[in-house]
């Protein structure tokens, strides 16, 4: 990067940026992780001879977040697939449950939403439909950081919920599903070919706010990929072109992990499979009534303080997920 002509080849430097960058991501946390423990060290063969109370909680404050970063370096590890390092997309449907589904779809919506903003991550709203009565009967974030694949895979498949229904003027226990997929975005680096004839697509009228723009122009996009049968759309920008650029590059991600994942799974046949891993599978169940708990039916990691969760402290499972699953 320190040479004269770095910059000649645009493309080429950038490539060269971005594998410096993950090198980085793993050298300097390890490098800083590494004389933070060797301070400490230092430190505690001395502690019992000091009397300070203060200073005792400072130094157990730090044990613990070296202890804390060092699992985090550790789950990273475990992220070693093609698509893990990527960005992704998390699309939510409601399921079995009206009205109480949809409001289900929009919880998970804004549990994710805050997760993303705990790990940093930028995420923006790219299709959304609005339920007939209230909620949302399916929505679409775009999730952009290092990584993210690899964290939000873990939350593919269905999330049931049980509760008294606000909708119920019984006050009667309702289940509810909602059904998450996570596909990665592909970078422009990646080629995968989509031949016209394999396509179908469809322009519609965005629904949610926009104003006059919204409610006179066909912007919104959807495509049908006809030998898959994947369907992806998006309404994120007002033009119909920005729009099907968006929806063209879901399709893109969504082949591509297919054609991962069904080379990943041949080498399960060979090796031997770990856990059941299958979309269409319950994966969670919350619990808000007659008691509170959350739990993972694949790890069986559980959490009894509900709201903690929906306000997007999902690391501890998606931790658990990974350690079983990797």
């Amino acid at each position: 990067m320190g040479e004269g002509g770095f910059w000649d080849d645009g493309d080429a430097a950038k490539e060269v940026i971005a594998k410096a960058n993950d090198l980085k991501s793993w050298t300097v946390p390890y490098h800083d992780l590494k004389q933070r423990a060797s301070d400490l060290q230092s430190i505690l063969i001395d502690l019992e001879e000091e009397e300070d109370p203060a200073f005792f909680e400072e130094c157990m404050h730090e044990l613990s977040s070296v202890e804390e970063e060092i699992d985090d370096l550790e789950v990273r590890r475990m992220l070693s697939g093609n698509l893990d390092g990527k960005s992704c997309y998390i699309s939510i449907n409601a399921g079995a449950g009206g009205t109480e589904a949809c409001d289900w779809v929009e919880m998970l919506a804004r549990m994710y939403q805050r997760w993303a903003a705990k790990r940093k991550w930028k995420m923006s709203v790219i299709d959304t439909v609005e339920g007939e009565v209230a909620g949302i009967k399916s929505i679409t974030l775009s999730i952009e950081g290092t990584f993210a694949y690899g964290y939000c895979k873990a939350e593919k498949g269905v999330h049931r919920l049980v509760r008294i229904s606000p909708f119920d003027s019984s006050n009667r226990r309702h289940t509810s599903f909602a059904s998450v997929d996570v596909s990665p975005q592909i970078e422009g680096d990646i080629q995968i070919e989509v031949r016209p004839e394999d396509v179908k697509v469809d322009t519609f009228r965005a629904s949610g706010a926009g104003g006059q723009h919204v409610n006179t122009t066909d912007s919104a996009v959807r495509i049908t990929h006809l030998p898959t049968k994947i369907v992806v759309s998006c309404q994120k920008e007002r033009s119909q072109i920005q729009n099907r650029e968006t929806a063209m590059k879901m399709l893109k991600g969504k082949l591509y992990e297919k054609e991962v994942l069904e080379r990943e799974e041949e080498l399960k046949k060979i090796g031997g499979v770990k856990m059941e891993i299958a979309w269409g599978s319950q994966i969670r169940n919350y619990v808000f009534q007659p008691y509170t708990m959350v739990k993972d039916t694949r790890t069986k990691y559980e959490e009894t303080n509900v709201q903690k969760v929906m306000d997007g402290d999902l690391d501890p499972f998606v931790k658990a997920y990974l350690k079983v699953a990797g």
